[in-house]
């Protein structure tokens, strides 16, 4: 009997931190929070279950109230975990990042995806004179960069149109403004494993980039960002290259898990 009540309870243990998990997946992507009843709903729970979950998520600083009307969002400490998550995943990937700038004498970036935007988190400056830089930290939309278009290509076109939408801002003549537009551009991507930026999201820069998966599940992105006058040309040995260098990245992510 106490063997069985153990097991009982080691499976309810269990079946908590599941719930607790869809939980905090689901606010992943909610930058303004969820209410109790919009995480029932989309959890599939009880709200009385989801809101002794989130209560017991709060106290662990997991979760963070969102409004005084009771929304919450993800919490600091989750944050805090996420970041130094970010620091070990750049950790593994800048020497393959570094080879992959020698081979090409470019830029290469890494990011991570939240929510409907591309976050870098890490970058190989190349060693041209005519380089370009972004600050790691820095915000990019999905819908018009090479990275952000490599990730969306790995979803269904009903997931792209509920994550980022039907009508996008121009940046240049190059955007993507429509969403029947840009699916006709993933679908390239998702033929060739390969996005492409030729303008789309600043006049004079392109860039190639593809999408994988890190050692815990995270959505990333690596891109070549060359100014559009070094571009011209050399698509298909900057695609060749990133292709490589994803794989290499993907079999080093995996030995880390």
């Amino acid at each position: 009997m106490p063997d069985s009540t153990n097991a009982t309870a080691a499976r309810h243990q269990v079946q908590v931190i599941a719930r607790a998990a869809a939980i905090l997946r689901t606010l992943g992507s909610e930058q303004e929070g969820l209410s109790l009843g919009q995480i029932a709903a989309r959890v599939g729970l009880a709200r009385s279950t989801v809101q002794r979950i989130v209560a017991a998520l709060e106290a662990e600083g997991l979760l963070a109230p969102a409004s005084p009307a009771g929304r919450v969002r993800l919490g600091p400490e989750l944050l805090r975990l996420a970041a130094s998550a970010q620091g070990d995943i750049a950790a593994l990937a800048r020497p393959l990042l570094a080879e992959l700038s020698a081979a090409l004498e470019e830029t290469v970036d890494l990011a991570i995806i939240r929510g409907d935007q591309a976050v870098f988190i890490d970058q190989v400056v190349g060693p041209q004179r005519l380089r370009l830089v972004s600050a790691v930290g820095e915000a990019f939309p999905l819908t018009c960069t090479a990275n952000g278009k490599a990730y969306l290509a790995t979803l269904s076109d009903e997931e792209v149109a509920r994550l980022v939408g039907t009508r996008y801002p121009r940046r240049t003549p190059n955007t993507h403004t429509r969403l029947a537009s840009l699916l006709a551009d993933l679908a390239e991507v998702r033929r060739s494993g390969v996005a492409f930026d030729r303008e789309e999201h600043s006049l004079g820069i392109c860039a190639a980039g593809v999408a994988l998966i890190g050692p815990g599940g995270e959505k990333l992105a690596i891109s070549v960002p060359v100014p559009a006058q070094r571009f011209a040309g050399r698509e298909g040995e900057i695609a060749r290259r990133l292709r490589a260098t994803a794989a290499q990245l993907a079999r080093r992510f995996g030995s880390a898990r």
